[in-house]
């Protein structure tokens, strides 16, 4: 199953987004393979205010346990974290879905 991970910074963490942001790319480099997509939520000035990732897991288990460990999650710099079903159907211009 495919899941969209929308998640929105809290008020003035840009600069512990940063700090904690290597352990955030490694972990995901644990589930390498599972992210399909990923990357900084822009402001207007262009300065990150969240993330969004395109991830597929076999079971919602591994999705759960990906964001138990999620870095941004566990040091708080993400206040809201919204996930949904998706069903990826182009991937890198190539029907992969029904």
């Amino acid at each position: 199953m495919q899941y969209i991970i929308t998640a929105y910074d809290g008020e003035n963490m840009l600069e512990k987004r940063m700090e904690i942001r290597p352990r955030h790319l490694e972990n995901m480099t644990r589930v390498k393979g599972k992210v399909l997509c990923a990357g900084g939520i822009l402001d207007e000035e262009g300065t990150m205010k969240g993330s969004m990732l395109v991830i597929d897991f076999a079971e919602k288990a591994d999705l759960d346990d990906y964001l138990q460990n999620e870095p941004y999650i566990k040091e708080k710099v993400w206040e809201k974290v919204h996930v949904e079903n998706m069903n990826v159907v182009i991937l890198n211009g190539e029907k992969v879905g029904k």
